[in-house]
């Protein structure tokens, strides 16, 4: 809550809820201490703060855990790891899972909300996809029904090529960038992306490990406002 207070005071438009602390990661199912701590903490940010949008990743792959928790509090989106094709992460393979994800949605009668999946996501390995460029993979999600399309840098902090943020435009869906946006690149890829993830350089140092420093949002939000 103290983050979540954090951003908004430094004027962000949305929160995305994340364990991100809670190394080292489940693979894809997780123990029901996480996903009620997950329910409790995303009930609590949406009470504060009922008109921003909201979303939740639960790691490592627990999309449908993400699922139940962003239904039952009110969320808006879910951030996917695993909702097409498969990749080798930190925690093992973790495999697509589109049609259980949206059968779930459909099941519980959230199609509002949305599914944001990473295109050859950060901290893995992609060679079993390495004969798809990622406009091939982003089209594969498109059409497993994605409504989102995250690109990342190879890992935390790392900011994608920029290349591969414009190989994923123009499909319908909204672009997202997911790793390494900062006062020295938020403007150029503001440009190009509807959506822009930001973490670890809102923190304290710009270390992801640190508190949230109201300061570094507040700039992060007037450099990308200016431009």
């Amino acid at each position: 809550m103290r983050d979540a207070e954090r951003y908004v005071a430094g004027g962000v438009d949305g929160l995305l809820i994340e364990n991100t602390h809670d190394t080292p990661y489940q693979r894809t199912v997780v123990d029901a201490g996480t996903m009620a701590g997950m329910a409790v903490v995303a009930a609590d940010v949406r009470a504060a703060y009922p008109k921003m949008p909201i979303g939740i990743q639960v790691l490592a792959g627990a999309d449908l855990a993400a699922l139940d928790v962003a239904v039952t509090c009110g969320l808006d989106f879910v951030r996917a790891e695993g909702f097409v094709y498969a990749h080798v992460a930190d925690e093992g393979i973790i495999e697509g899972d589109a049609a259980n994800i949206l059968r779930r949605r459909a099941h519980l009668g959230a199609d509002h909300v949305e599914i944001w999946t990473d295109i050859k996501k950060k901290h893995c390995a992609n060679a079993i996809t390495g004969d798809l460029s990622v406009r091939e993979q982003a089209m594969g999600a498109v059409y497993c029904r994605a409504d989102g399309l995250i690109i990342t840098g190879v890992q935390t902090g790392d900011a994608p090529v920029v290349a591969d943020v414009e190989a994923v435009t123009g499909l319908g869906v909204r672009v997202v960038v997911g790793s390494g946006v900062d006062v020295s690149n938020i403007a150029a890829l503001g440009r190009i992306a509807d959506v822009l993830l930001v973490g670890s350089s809102c923190k304290k140092k710009g270390d992801w490990r640190e508190d949230v420093d109201r300061g570094r949002v507040r700039r992060l939000v007037e450099t990308l406002r200016s431009a």
